[in-house]
């Protein structure tokens, strides 16, 4: 296998890991991420991305340490410059019947799969764990500041989950989920304890099953 988390470490260039797989020959290098294990509501949503070639992969970073505008600017240029998306959300139900890994692992591999066009020949993945395909791969801790095409994974996760739990606000705005896209803030946590959860809360995390 080729020493890619050394790669990853000769400097501060976030698109040597591509540069490096595409000199050993892969053709199709996706970054994918995932977001949502924390949150009491909602689904989680991993996003795998083929950056192209010629892309600035400099303006591409952490969407942890980006504005919302920034990341939805952002989100929309992928688009615009003809990255290669595929997306994958999994509900809060699925959550609560496989645990929250599983179901974190299943979206990297969904959303992977949901690459239109060239099949994904090598995976760079955010975090611990590697998704379950069979591609060759690599996974590497905060993997968002070593590739570009990691970090628009990321980008493009956030991007879609926060405008899904902006519309679940709509129907369920006691929560505010428009503000803490369902993550147990103090006044989440307060309005389970008053109104107890409603269709797309977790029931089997911590704070939501002792209100249930």
């Amino acid at each position: 296998m080729i020493h890619l988390l050394s790669a990853a470490k000769t400097g501060k260039d976030n698109f040597i890991l591509e540069k490096t797989l595409r000199k050993h020959g892969y053709k199709s290098i996706a970054g994918c991420d995932e977001v949502g294990r924390g949150p009491l509501a909602g689904p989680v949503v991993a996003a795998a991305v083929v950056l192209p070639p010629s892309i600035d992969p400099t303006i591409y970073l952490d969407s942890k340490i980006l504005s919302h505008r920034k990341r939805e600017l952002l989100a929309q240029s992928l688009i615009d410059l003809g990255a290669r998306i595929g997306i994958a959300f999994i509900d809060e139900s699925e959550i609560d019947r496989i645990n929250i890994l599983q179901a974190s692992l299943l979206a990297m591999k969904i959303a992977t799969e949901n690459i239109e066009g060239t099949p994904v020949d090598f995976l760079l993945v955010d975090g611990k764990f590697k998704a379950p395909v069979s591609i060759d791969q690599q996974a590497m801790i905060k993997g968002e500041s070593k590739s570009a095409s990691i970090a628009a994974a990321s980008i493009i996760a956030k991007v879609r989950r926060d405008q899904f739990m902006v519309c679940m606000h709509e129907k369920y705005p006691i929560y505010n989920f428009r503000k803490n896209k369902g993550y147990p803030t103090k006044e989440h946590r307060e309005a389970l304890k008053e109104f107890g959860p409603c269709p797309i809360h977790r029931r089997s995390f911590n704070g939501v099953v002792d209100h249930g």
